[in-house]
């Protein structure tokens, strides 16, 4: 482990003066994390125009999102047997073959006559090819970090922070492209990925080489979840497996709330995304520095409960939501930033079975959230979900403080 954590500490190095290699996987990057808020501009539109229900459209969130929890378990497994190049790109080529599919939702069986669906069919077709688009999302973004710690030069916290800045500016961009492309159609956003996620494709043929030192052990399937036996990796990946719920009930319930255009609602989560960049590049490391991960996180996920329980308590107001969505944001990013650093450092695992680990319990909270508050506020009412989510994180609170002593050596 500190053979590998040496690896990134060249001389010459510097946040914005990194190799080829280092910017093709980054550009990929922002295009993967586009495909989390792509579809939030475009739900109510598939709800009217698919004659879909809050649940049925949510899954469009589950099935992208536990699919590439469930694969991330195994990631590990294949990266170390072919490697990580390998494994990132078969990741960014079922991006591309999925998503387009996606956009092909209703035509494709119709054009080649053996498969037949009505309105509300085009959905669950829409719905699979999310999940086939989590499955390369799963192994491109497993391999996408450790390819950036290993290619960047600097520190392993500058790498970090580049793929952090990497994600925020996907996650914004996401939103925007989707109400642009949405404002035409609803296949528009699927298209748009699926041709950016080609030429991230190539870029990394192309500028990526064999990574120095990569490990090329074979490791078994059990290495991430013996990974979880330590307590401080364990504490961090419930802390977001609770944390995730809440942030994802916020992401994917809100736009079918506010009830807007594609046009605005990209606007609204774009400048969401853009706090999540600012913060997890410029202020989440001040705070890393300045008081430790634990102080900071513990206060960040306090501030997030205590947006979703005023979005909740202010349901039919469009204005508070929308300053809420945006505030969001700013906690979110410093969140991303200090866990993903935790995750990297809080135990002695090697990066990507920590990631594996890790990615795999935070996205099953992250899976259900959609699909439970499309459920709970048919059942119920719209304000019932962000109350749930907000329970989500004062329990991530609790679990977070309970293991505070491992943390406080990061």
């Amino acid at each position: 482990m500190k053979q590998e954590k040496n690896l990134t500490n060249q001389s010459g190095g510097g946040l914005l003066h990194q190799p080829g290699a280092v910017w093709a996987v980054a550009f990929s990057c922002v295009i993967a994390f586009m495909g989390i808020g792509l579809v939030d501009p475009i739900l109510p539109a598939l709800a009217e125009q698919l004659n879909a229900s809050n649940s049925q459209v949510e899954l469009l969130f589950t099935s992208y999102i536990l699919v590439t929890g469930a694969v991330m378990i195994i990631t590990d497994v294949v990266s170390s047997r072919f490697g990580i190049k390998k494994t990132m790109l078969v990741g960014l080529f079922l991006i591309v073959i999925f998503s387009g599919l996606a956009g092909l939702s209703g035509l494709f069986g119709h054009l080649f006559g053996f498969l037949e669906v009505g309105q509300t069919g085009v959905i669950y077709e829409i719905i699979g090819f999310r999940g086939g688009w989590g499955f390369g999302n799963a192994l491109f973004i497993a391999t996408a970090l450790a390819a950036i710690v290993g290619s960047a030069r600097g520190s392993s916290d500058d790498a970090i922070i580049l793929y952090e800045a990497a994600l925020g500016l996907g996650i914004s961009v996401g939103p925007l492209l989707g109400g642009l492309l949405g404002g035409i159609s609803w296949r528009g956003p699927f298209f748009g990925v699926a041709v950016l996620m080609a030429i991230g494709f190539i870029a990394v043929v192309i500028f990526l080489k064999k990574l120095p030192h990569e490990s090329r052990e074979p490791r078994p399937i059990s290495a991430p979840f013996k990974a979880l036996g330590h307590r401080g990796l364990l504490t961090v990946a419930l802390t977001a497996l609770f944390y995730n719920y809440g942030f994802f009930t916020l992401l994917a319930f809100t736009p079918l709330v506010l009830g807007l255009s594609a046009h605005m609602l990209g606007l609204i989560f774009f400048g969401w995304g853009v706090m999540v960049a600012l913060t997890s590049v410029f202020v989440a490391p001040k705070l890393h520095k300045k008081f430790g991960v634990y102080p900071s996180l513990f206060v960040v996920l306090l501030m997030l409960a205590v947006i979703l329980l005023i979005m909740g308590l202010n349901i039919s107001s469009n204005a508070v939501l929308i300053v809420a969505v945006i505030i969001s944001g700013a906690f979110l990013g410093i969140n991303n930033t200090l866990v993903t650093t935790a995750v990297m450092k809080v135990s002695d695992a090697e990066r990507s079975v920590a990631s594996a680990s890790y990615s795999f319990v935070r996205f099953m909270g992250g899976g259900i959230a959609p699909w439970l508050a499309g459920v709970l506020s048919q059942s119920f009412n719209e304000a019932i979900p962000f109350y749930v989510g907000t329970a989500g994180m004062v329990i991530s609170i609790l679990i977070l403080t309970s293991g505070r002593k491992y943390l406080r050596t990061v």
